[in-house]
């Protein structure tokens, strides 16, 4: 399935130690079948440059070497509050804080150089060895970062074909070279045993009857729970990207790629510092009876203001999304200029009238100003949005930018957004 911004899910842990394959199979079959699975997720841009320099090309040091310096390239998140790692000579340790809404406990995975020994001290952490060869991934959220660091052949798996939208994925997938996981919400974990992946990545919810990790951990499988959508801004999102990269050793790499994306994203926000008219907005749409709207302290909101618009919640604290009912959010948004993020399955107007009659009273809907992340779906429903859209901020804030104030960006052509049709 796939993760969306207003869902208040989290994706947690990791744990796992580095046991060998066979211990993986001839344990894990024996305690845990099937397993209800978690889905998979989100974006990604026009194609990226990948230069793949397959990381089993890596050689692992023949003799150890106690005062070597095995990680020259180190790095820390600069915007992620999610994640941080402290560096040994031949290890790292890194920490996961906050891995979902109302978690009480951070999680610590050991990762060690290959060819180098087990340090003392860590027996109750995970430990996978690095750099990692294999890969299999729950979400594809973090298939963009594969791409960035040039580490494709390492993905052998993914979660759901059909929500990919990477093309050098989908040519893999193609080419039969990976292998899908997940027949519907059910997680094939007898596969996962079989593949032995050096490392699976996922996320955690805090809902026992969702989550995985808690069931491929017990299997003897190594899970790294990832965070990101739990960051409260697009450049603490987009900077998990520097996760990733410490079970390749990619720092250098994840560091040169980041710090573009920063500057990029930065360039974006002063060109609307100083414009005199910030439009109204708000987002979302009712589901079930429930308008969820993202909180003023939330990436949304960030987004938005960094866009140059006045977003009507932007006053709450929530760092989440506020559940509302319908006439709360009429009533404050009736008269806002512009309305986004909208029902996926909405193509015009209409299709949003059809829905309830009262979204044809907003003043956004009257004046052709609704549009949506939807430029990028595939024919199965998986949105590149919240793919590649995760990893590409400053590409979302200009399309945003180019909506709100298309002056300032009189050349840029929308990638994830589309107007509704009339």
């Amino acid at each position: 399935m796939m993760k969306e911004p207003n869902a208040q899910a989290s994706r947690s842990d990791y744990a796992t130690s580095n046991w060998t394959r066979l211990l993986r199979i001839t344990v894990g079959l024996a305690v845990v079948g099937f397993l209800g699975g978690v889905g998979c997720q989100p974006n990604q841009p026009p194609p990226l440059e990948s230069s793949s320099s397959p990381t089993s090309a890596i050689q692992c040091p023949v003799t150890y070497d106690p005062g070597q310096d095995y990680f020259p390239k180190k790095v820390q998140p600069d915007y992620a509050v999610g994640f941080s790692v402290e560096y040994h000579h031949h290890y790292k340790i890194v920490t996961i804080q906050n891995p979902w809404k109302g978690a009480n406990q951070t999680f610590q995975y050991l990762l060690v150089q290959c060819g180098t020994p087990k340090p003392s001290g860590f027996e109750d952490l995970p430990m996978v060895e690095v750099p990692i060869s294999s890969l299999v991934v729950l979400s594809t959220t973090y298939l963009p970062h594969l791409e960035l660091l040039g580490q494709l052949d390492a993905l052998v798996g993914v979660s759901q074909f059909k929500q990919v939208n990477s093309l050098q994925v989908r040519a893999k997938i193609d080419r039969g070279e990976l292998v899908e996981f997940n027949s519907g919400n059910t997680l094939d974990v007898e596969r996962l045993l079989v593949t032995a992946p050096d490392l699976v990545m996922t996320y955690g919810t805090g809902n026992s009857d969702t989550d995985s990790h808690p069931r491929l951990i017990k299997a003897g499988l190594p899970v790294a729970l990832v965070g990101e959508y739990m960051e409260e801004s697009p450049l603490g999102q987009a900077e998990w990207l520097k996760f990733t990269a410490l079970f390749f050793n990619q720092e250098a790499q994840a560091e040169q790629v980041f710090s573009g994306i920063a500057q990029e994203y930065q360039a974006m926000v002063q060109l609307t510092q100083s414009v005199a008219q910030r439009p109204t907005v708000f987002t979302g749409f009712s589901h079930n009876g429930t308008w969820y709207m993202p909180g003023g302290k939330s990436y949304v909101a960030q987004l938005l203001q960094d866009a140059g618009t006045d977003y009507l919640w932007s006053e709450s604290d929530a760092r989440g999304s506020l559940p509302l009912d319908f006439e709360a959010v009429f009533n404050r948004a009736v008269k806002a200029e512009f309305w986004i993020n909208v029902s996926q399955d909405w193509h015009s107007r209409q299709d949003a009238i059809s829905t309830d009659a009262r979204y044809g009273q907003l003043s956004a809907v009257q004046a052709d100003r609704v549009f949506n992340n939807t430029a990028r779906v595939n024919a199965a429903g998986g949105n590149d949005y919240w793919e590649s859209g995760v990893v590409n901020p400053h590409k979302v804030l200009a399309d945003l930018i180019k909506i709100f104030h298309p002056e300032l960006l009189p050349d840029h052509q929308l990638i994830y957004y589309q107007k509704l049709d009339s």
